[in-house]
């Protein structure tokens, strides 16, 4: 997809990898439309970018829907908002599993189950859902967050077979540990030296390319592809490896 003049809808847009991936997008010539929680992150980005701007909480399903009528045509939509919590299974309130399965899960379903019919009759569009690492390999303490992301990344492959013969793309960007304030929001710091963290600014490029040229899946950085194959080649070694590394 040629990204100039085209029209983008990015979600949790407020701060992170929404508002580089928004200011890159930008940059290409795409009109954008944001959305998040925080209305003066959203305005500083509103400035930045030349975008439009609509305050929605995901985790209202009647924001949702009306997140869509409003930002409706459009031929890109980048999920990107997502909400973390660190601690083990048995202390987290249901209250709070609910409500990240809702942002990071149930809205990107509904979202694009709105926006995708437009997409198909004008045989043009594409869909890119922020995933992470977490969603294929499973993360200790982190396990509701986890398995939303891996939801996510079955959803982006079972909704590209569905219209691999529309011309719609279905990208899905799955990051390592990035420089933002998700993990304070989570409840806990990122402290390992390894992997490092990569900045919001390389996702977003990485998301524009993976939209500019059709790449079903992405990994930021990039060998994090291989223990994500191992995982699911030889699941058997990767958990061993995984024990031993910690």
């Amino acid at each position: 997809m040629d990204l100039a003049g085209r029209t983008a809808l990015i979600t949790g847009a407020s701060s992170g990898i929404g508002r580089a991936t928004a200011i890159e997008l930008a940059r290409r010539g795409v009109r954008v439309k944001v959305t998040g929680r925080d209305r003066g992150a959203l305005e500083e980005v509103g400035a930045v970018t030349g975008g439009e701007l609509l305050v929605a909480d995901l985790a209202d399903v009647e924001q949702v829907d009306r997140l869509a009528q409003w930002a409706d045509p459009v031929d890109i939509v980048v999920n990107n908002a997502g909400l973390g919590w660190a601690g083990p299974l048995s202390a987290i309130e249901l209250c709070r599993a609910e409500e990240m399965v809702r942002v990071n899960l149930l809205a990107p379903i509904r979202l694009t189950g709105l926006l995708l019919p437009g997409m198909i009759e004008r045989h043009r569009g594409h869909v890119v859902n922020v995933a992470s690492i977490a969603g294929h390999l499973g993360v200790g303490w982190e396990a509701v967050y986890s398995a939303t992301k891996a939801a996510l990344i079955t959803l982006s492959d079972s909704v590209r077979m569905e219209v691999r013969a529309s011309g719609i793309g279905v990208s899905v960007v799955s990051p390592g540990p990035v420089k933002t304030a998700f993990f304070d929001r989570s409840g806990h710091t990122y402290e390992q030296r390894f992997p490092r963290m990569v900045s919001p600014e390389r996702v977003a490029k990485v998301v524009a390319g993976a939209i500019r040229f059709n790449r079903a899946e992405v990994f930021v950085p990039r060998w994090l592809a291989f223990p994500a194959w191992l995982h699911g080649a030889w699941p058997a070694l990767y958990r061993r490896m995984a024990a031993r590394s910690g």
